[in-house]
């Protein structure tokens, strides 16, 4: 009879672990909606559509309609290029209502300035060479290419730089990894959603990393001046390059941080 009792007991809250652990993975429900722009209430295709939450993305279809699983008090994020990014909590009414609807604000893009410098070129091959600017930039190997994103030779002690700086206990990669091992885990989830990485190929501006993987600009800056990657990559790489950088590191603070 004991004996009884105890496998029940047993089952019972194995069964009670399972499903609070079951109860912890919230994949949501579909969610359907539609994208207008705010001007004309005209409906907006190709819209990217990413729930900060969930780490899963899509986009509009040429109805400005999308569907994305969703649970409430997630965040979706908005983008498109030429509009202002927004971002919305979803709600029960947008689970009861099928045709709600999300207006994009258009921006108006000041053209800057363009200095264009001239060089005084002398006809000679060898002379005119020596004139032009040298890109001292080096190449690194990213996470998942075969090859690196910078021009030039690699840095012969890049490797050491990199490892050097995660070996050091004051170091950011170190602080950032460690207090936000959660957000660090976004990483392979984004890297896993095409939706997410077309969205990132396309921007430049930091706007997405920052809401996906919940770190600021200089935070991102700072990791890759750490991990030896130059001010031209950092300037001018698009988000997904950046992506790749940053896991790249992750994956090097990992490994490093288990031998110690």
């Amino acid at each position: 009879m004991l004996k009884k009792l105890f496998y029940g007991v047993f089952f019972f809250f194995t069964a009670l672990g399972f499903s609070q652990e079951t109860e912890e993975v919230d994949e949501g429900e579909p969610i359907k909606a539609i994208v207008v722009n705010a001007q004309d209430a005209s409906v907006m295709e190709s819209v990217h559509v990413v729930n900060l939450n969930k780490v899963v993305g899509t986009i509009t279809n040429e109805k400005g309609e999308f569907e994305i699983r969703a649970s409430v008090n997630d965040t979706l994020y908005f983008s498109y290029l030429g509009f202002k990014s927004q971002k919305v909590r979803v709600t029960n009414d947008m689970f009861k209502f099928k045709d709600t609807k999300i207006a994009l604000t258009e921006l108006a893009y000041a053209l800057e300035e363009v200095i264009v410098s001239s060089y005084n070129l002398t006809g000679y091959l060898e002379i005119d060479v020596k004139n032009l600017p040298i890109n001292d930039s080096y190449q690194y190997s990213i996470s998942g290419l075969n090859t690196g994103y910078e021009a030039r030779k690699k840095n012969p002690s890049a490797v050491t730089k990199v490892l050097g700086a995660i070996l050091n206990p004051a170091d950011l990669l170190r602080n950032l990894f460690g207090k936000k091992p959660n957000q660090m885990k976004k990483l392979r989830k984004v890297k896993e959603d095409d939706a997410i990485k077309d969205l990132l190929a396309s921007k430049f501006d930091r706007e997405a990393l920052i809401e996906l993987l919940h770190i600021e600009k200089v935070d991102i800056e700072d990791i890759l001046n750490n991990c030896n990657y130059s001010k031209s990559f950092i300037r001018t790489a698009n988000d997904l390059q950046i992506l790749d950088a940053i896991s790249g590191c992750y994956e090097d603070f990992k490994v490093l941080n288990r031998k110690n």
